[in-house]
């Protein structure tokens, strides 16, 4: 098996265009939350708060692609081509056959798919719809547009596990490369806000519904007051591909891979098992061949839901004790459902590099049953970062676990105020 790291990263997310731009609004302290008053005409939808993402620049991309990509598929090709910059990958790598893509998402463009059955419902005329609306409609439309505007002759994935979907990417890109399969993968997710989108959560109870007249307020993961997720949007892709290939190329090493995990909890399709986490965290303990006192910091998934950051904090605890430090980045980010993983990854990658901890937003008083574990709050916490363990899990008891580390070539970057 080859070692695997990362090269490149790109973002587009709540906080900007750009992965400055995303972990400078981390750094900064900002929330991205806002509330919705578009959604004011949606009967029975009592969460009011999203976080959009800007979409910038979008004519840039030529037409002949441009016009099968919906708001999320915009979104992943820009963070795409960032980290390819990043990277150093041009043409002669993407038509190689030995560089593919994994892009997951929850669905296809939520946007686009509302506005197809409001055009064919009212009379039923299928000559209302287009065939490119089909294409921003389809489940793999973010690693299909990406694909085919990059012209990758590699493997084409997309991962569709809901918030899990741009963490199993990942982890499908590390064992591409790592077995010899493809030379480099882009992998991340991309995800887009509806009024549907947050309904869907809405009718769980899972939505935060109590702030929304105070939307810098929440979500507020671990909290004793939170009350629910707020969705948001946006793309985070990185470029893996294998250590030997990377150093031949002079390329930036973000960090290495080291092991990664996924299986599923077969007890409830809507509550958190922290059985299901636990063993997941171990088996991406095992795939490192590393003991748990290796971790030094934990990205934790942490959404703020009553019953998911509880069963988290106790799979943590179980795994890992309760001295490593532990944040959720949602509060930042909100929850951008599938690109979370990767858009929070990227963030604390950064951290990594710049030895600290970024602190959980909006965590003012731990809940009795998040205690035990030791969250970083109020400021970004000093911790030289060797191994980083992020948590990912996703409905239907789906749950991923990667682990991160730093290498010899892994820059030390400045820290910033």
């Amino acid at each position: 098996m080859r070692r695997v790291v990362i090269t490149g990263a790109g973002a587009v997310s709540p906080l900007g265009v750009g992965v400055p731009a995303l972990v400078g609004g981390v750094e900064a302290g900002r929330g991205a939350t806002r509330r919705m008053e578009s959604w004011d005409g949606f009967k029975g939808l009592r969460s009011r708060v999203a976080a959009l993402a800007p979409l910038e620049n979008e004519r840039a991309i030529p037409r002949r692609y441009r016009r099968t990509m919906g708001r999320m598929s915009l979104f992943a090709y820009q963070a795409a081509v960032e980290a390819m910059a990043e990277a150093g990958l041009g043409s002669a790598d993407t038509a190689s056959g030995r560089m593919g893509c994994a892009v997951g998402s929850t669905m296809g463009s939520a946007i686009s798919l509302n506005r197809a059955f409001e055009a064919m419902i009212p009379n039923r005329d299928l000559s209302e719809l287009s065939s490119t609306l089909f294409f921003q409609c389809v489940s793999h439309t973010a690693a299909m547009n990406v694909g085919q505007a990059l012209g990758l002759g590699g493997c084409v994935f997309a991962p569709s596990a809901a918030c899990a979907s741009a963490l199993q990417a990942i982890g499908l890109g590390f064992d591409l490369v790592r077995s010899g399969r493809q030379d480099v993968m882009l992998c991340g997710g991309a995800e887009e806000v509806h009024a549907t989108v947050t309904g869907s959560f809405d009718l769980l109870y899972a939505a935060s519904t109590r702030y929304n007249d105070a939307p810098e307020r929440t979500p507020r993961p671990f909290d004793a007051d939170r009350d629910g997720l707020v969705c948001g949007e946006g793309s985070g892709i990185l470029v893996l591909e294998s250590l030997d290939r990377a150093r031949r190329r002079g390329a930036p090493i973000l960090a290495e891979v080291l092991g990664f995990h996924t299986c599923g909890g077969g007890d409830h399709v809507s509550e958190s098992n922290r059985k299901a986490m636990a063993d997941c965290m171990r088996g991406a303990l095992a795939d490192a061949g590393l003991d748990a006192g290796r971790v030094d910091a934990i990205n934790a998934h942490a959404t703020a839901t009553l019953q998911g950051d509880g069963e988290e904090v106790a799979a943590i605890r179980e795994v890992f004790g309760g001295a490593v430090p532990t944040s959720s980045l949602k509060g930042h980010l909100t929850h951008t459902l599938g690109a979370s993983a990767a858009l929070e990854l990227i963030v604390a990658l950064a951290g990594m590099r710049r030895g600290r901890v970024y602190p959980t937003r909006n965590l003012e008083r731990v809940a009795p049953e998040c205690e035990g574990i030791l969250h970083v709050r109020d400021a970004p916490a000093p911790v030289d970062i060797r191994v980083l363990a992020k948590n990912s899990f996703a409905f239907g008891g789906i749950c991923a676990v990667l682990l991160c580390g730093r290498t010899e070539e892994t820059p030390a970057e400045a820290r910033t105020a």
